[in-house]
């Protein structure tokens, strides 16, 4: 939901509702959906990312692949948030989520990418913190999962970092690369849902991953 100046303002506005409601968030860190306006930025910070990325992550490069992203983030389903250095308002990184599914399942994945400049300072750790809390609370999501390569050992600590665990669950997954096919883990994560009545179940999210094998 981007491109139409309502209907973006209508989402930045919900973000900056939850995060007034934050109490023990982030004070370096903020989120935003993306926009027009960040095409420059973004473009320059994804070519001084580009050893950083890869092979794990292909993000656009032009203003044609820009605009084809915000088209697909122009979805109801789908939501691209910037996280930014508060103090700054530098993208710091970017965290998708895809594919939501509503009704029964409450469900998404997610995708994430920081940028070289600010990597490696914690803030897409707190980003990451933050678009779950809004996920789970806001967007009222039971399960998200992320598709992680085996080894991308950065982003598989990343989401262990923030609740993903491993199940004993195993599964055959590829994914296709520029070297060819390369196997992928599965991480998912899930919260129990608040219930209307008091009970002894935790509603604090629930999380796992599953490793992919061949």
């Amino acid at each position: 939901m981007i491109q139409n100046d309502g209907v973006e303002g209508t989402e930045q506005a919900a973000i900056e509702t939850f995060l007034t409601g934050q109490r023990g968030g982030s004070s370096r860190v903020t989120l935003r959906p993306i926009s027009g306006h960040d095409q420059d930025e973004f473009l320059e910070l994804v070519r001084a990312s580009v050893d950083l990325h890869h092979p794990w992550m292909s993000l656009p490069t032009t203003a044609e692949e820009f605009q084809t992203l915000l088209a697909r983030y122009d979805q109801p389903a789908e939501e691209c948030l910037l996280v930014c250095v508060r103090d700054t308002g530098a993208i710091a990184g970017i965290v998708n989520i895809n594919s939501i599914i509503r009704g029964r399942f409450q469900c998404g994945s997610i995708a994430y990418a920081a940028f070289a400049p600010t990597a490696g300072q914690g803030y897409m750790s707190e980003g990451l913190e933050l678009v779950l809390r809004y996920a789970f609370e806001d967007l009222q999501l039971h399960r998200l999962e992320a598709q992680i390569q085996p080894d991308n050992k950065a982003s598989l600590k990343l989401v262990q970092r923030h609740g993903f665990r491993k199940t004993s669950q195993e599964l055959r997954c590829q994914a296709a690369s520029d070297s060819g096919w390369l196997d992928q883990a599965v991480a998912s994560s899930w919260r129990v849902p608040v219930l209307r009545q008091p009970c002894r179940m935790p509603t604090s999210r629930l999380a796992t991953w599953r490793s992919a094998v061949l």
